[in-house]
């Protein structure tokens, strides 16, 4: 071979902020490999992921390992020198040229012909996996509407109950209220767990709802912002959606300013609840003051009228 030949050498290393996962998730797709074959390379150990290329094809090869993450390496093919004596003196049966010899620097062969799933696999109680902003919001009107069906049929329950046994329909009360708030709670957290997922951000993030003015607008941007449209290292994409499942999402996106508005309505209205009651209390606190002033006026009108009659009064004049 006239010209020189190069191979593609990877030892582990990757690009500085890219994590280990989503290069193995890359590496995947680029080979057309399962992850379980991929991690095989990731031991440290140097390994020839392409041999005999000319320099043009190293280039080319190593670009795509870059745009995956992988921080390889193009290394110059040493010759290999053959020695007529040991070739004489090895087995003929153990040299099989129809097989390509076993050796640690050669690239995953068994399972490149496999596939990626293209979309993951929905599961409802769980925080693995993806959704997308559509089916983020169906989920969540789905979960509201049972949480109000079983609300309604517990209150119903509620009233019969308490009218046999007050006691017994509070503690009963509290501890399903209880039971109720605590599952509906968990499943919304795997709800906007997943649509984190899609983000590709980490679920721990779900902690800043709680957070005061960060949490009102935290589910914004999980309903605005689209999620990954490849796998990242939380898996491969959601599947796409369904029509039931942009009905509802539609029917959410239209009940929410309606909710908005509702809001709105009500706190004006305790508002101007609460104004008219301040007014009439100054009313009324004026109208009292304003009799107080009345009545202290009769009565310095009372000793006024007084001290002049007593000033009118004839004064005896002395007998002559």
């Amino acid at each position: 071979m006239s010209d020189n030949r190069f191979k593609i050498v990877f030892d582990g290393a990757l690009l500085p902020g890219v994590e280990s996962t989503t290069a193995k998730l890359n590496l995947a797709e680029l080979f057309k490999s399962e992850v379980e074959a991929i991690e095989k390379l990731f031991t440290g150990r140097p390994v020839a992921l392409k041999r005999d290329l000319s320099h043009p094809d190293a280039e080319t090869y190593l670009a795509a390992l870059k745009n995956a993450g992988v921080d390889a390496r193009i290394e110059a093919e040493q010759p290999v020198a053959f020695n007529l004596a040991e070739t004489h003196e090895t087995d003929s049966g153990a040299s099989d040229f129809s097989r390509p010899a076993a050796s640690p620097y050669a690239p995953p062969r068994a399972a490149v012909g496999d596939n990626l799933p293209e979309f993951s696999t929905l599961k409802v109680f769980t925080i693995n996996g993806r959704i997308g902003r559509l089916r983020f919001l169906a989920w969540t009107l789905v979960l509201s509407m049972v949480l109000s069906a079983i609300v309604g049929a517990l209150f119903t329950v509620g009233l019969g109950v308490a009218a046999v046994s007050p006691t017994a329909a509070i503690i009963i009360g509290s501890l399903l209220g209880t039971a109720l708030f605590v599952a509906s709670v968990w499943i919304s957290v795997q709800i906007t767990v997943q649509r984190l997922h899609d983000l590709g951000w980490s679920g721990w993030l779900w902690f800043l709802n709680l957070v005061p003015i960060v949490g009102s607008i935290f589910p914004i941007l999980l309903i605005v912002l689209p999620g990954n449209a490849g796998a990242n290292q939380y898996g491969a994409p959601p599947p796409r959606n369904s029509t039931a499942v942009k009905v509802l999402a539609t029917l959410w996106l239209a009940i929410i300013p309606l909710i908005f508005a509702a809001a709105v309505m009500l706190g004006m209205s305790g508002y101007l609840d609460q104004l008219e009651t301040s007014v009439d209390s100054g009313y009324e606190s004026s109208a009292m003051s304003t009799d107080d002033e009345a009545d202290q006026s009769v009565i310095a009108g009372e000793e006024d009228v007084q001290s002049a009659a007593e000033a009118a009064e004839p004064v005896d004049s002395p007998e002559e």
